[in-house]
């Protein structure tokens, strides 16, 4: 028996009700279910009283190297007097407050006419990331994803998020002898089964032509819909400027390589990993890693430039680590200190064994001719 929550009983009704359900459906019930999703519900995600750590966790100085960034955006659109900063899925509000208290303190022109719209599935962290940006929060519009994507809000400036893409619900699919087939989430006994059945969707296949890969006899996948979805709505939104896309993945060639024979959807409970999906319906994360050639190819379909892409301690690297590290070194903290902070930077930098290669950063741009951004920079590595 596995250990059951309300959740269980609500997807097994909608099952018995509609038949089996993608993987998709069951990963979104499990994330985003009102009131009761792993997204959805209150409760601590992040950090050492969370489920997984991820790099905003680390230190401030990797939200103040994306500010840094994001100026360069701004004078890349020739300093207007207004710009708006959206980030969607900002948890307790922690990279907003570091990019915020940068630019306050080192942008001061810039912050001026920064506003910061914060899109937000989970209504009850409205009061954390309140209390956790209350020196900024005279400047903070807090939107659902619904009015976000109505069409009514419309943008100039940058977009940024952190881990979000991952986290969209995701078709699961199997190439089989009969040619590709999807997975289903049924009742068998009781209890959550997987079965194989025709794909739900043309889309899917659609995808994966798209991105030039074709699976081999006996692989799974994953085929993230959501991703060029969400990136679509989000271009709409965003009249001229930036969308900064952080997350763990790879170009396709690299994500759908035969090696990874059973895809790449994992679970997260407290700091654990966990291959099972069907427990602890949620109150686990559930992830999968980020397609970026998916992103790419629909940006440019949507008229965007692909400014960079790369591994995030190459992007940290060229955009201002090492003159955080400076600022760090001329600091009045102890050596001692000193030395804690500079092991704990090392994970969001250290190409392996931490979060530097794990993560990639993806720069895309609307409506700005040749923009020269800090990750263009060549550094030496």
């Amino acid at each position: 028996m596995t250990e059951k929550t309300p959740l269980n009983d609500i997807i097994a009704a909608r099952i018995a009700e509609q038949g089996r359900i993608t993987f998709a459906d069951f990963m979104g019930a499990c994330l985003y279910e009102p009131g009761l999703g792993y997204y959805t519900s209150p409760g601590r995600k992040v950090g050492a009283e969370g489920d997984f750590y991820t790099s905003i966790t680390v230190h401030a100085a990797f939200g103040r190297v994306i500010a840094r960034e994001i100026a360069q955006m701004w004078r890349c659109m020739a300093m207007p007097a207004s710009f708006t900063l959206v980030e969607c899925g900002a948890g307790n509000g922690r990279l907003a407050c570091d990019i915020m208290d940068y630019l306050a303190e080192r942008e001061p022109e810039m912050y001026h006419g920064v506003s910061l719209v914060l899109v937000e599935k989970e209504p009850s962290l409205e009061s954390a990331q309140r209390k956790m940006l209350a020196a900024h929060v005279d400047r903070i519009e807090w939107l659902s994803p619904e009015q976000f994507t109505s069409g009514n809000f419309t943008f100039t400036g940058c977009l940024y998020s952190n881990e979000l893409i991952d986290a969209l619900p995701t078709h699961r699919v199997q190439m089989t002898p009969d040619g590709l087939r999807e997975l289903y989430v049924t009742i068998k006994d009781g209890e959550f089964a997987e079965e194989l059945g025709e794909v739900s969707t043309p889309a899917i296949a659609e995808y994966l032509k798209r991105v030039s890969i074709t699976l081999h006899t006996g692989q799974q996948a994953e085929v993230n819909l959501s991703g060029p979805k969400w990136l679509t709505e989000a271009c709409a939104a965003l009249q001229s400027g930036f969308i900064l896309t952080i997350d763990y993945g790879y170009p396709a060639e690299e994500l759908y390589t035969p090696l990874r024979k059973a895809g790449t959807m994992l679970c997260y409970y407290r700091h654990q990993t966990e291959e099972n999906p069907y427990i602890r319906l949620g109150l686990q994360d559930i992830t999968t890693h980020v397609d970026f050639t998916s992103l790419m190819k629909q940006g440019e379909e949507l008229g965007m430039q692909n400014v960079w892409f790369g591994e995030q301690y190459r992007f940290l690297m060229s955009a201002g680590i090492i003159e955080e590290l400076e600022d760090l070194e001329r600091s009045s903290l102890s050596d001692e200190e000193k030395l804690r902070l500079r092991l704990t930077l090392k994970k969001l930098i250290l190409p392996q064994g931490g979060m530097g290669d794990t993560f990639r950063v993806l720069a895309q741009s609307k409506g700005i001719a040749n923009p020269q951004l800090l990750c263009q920079r060549r550094i030496g590595f």
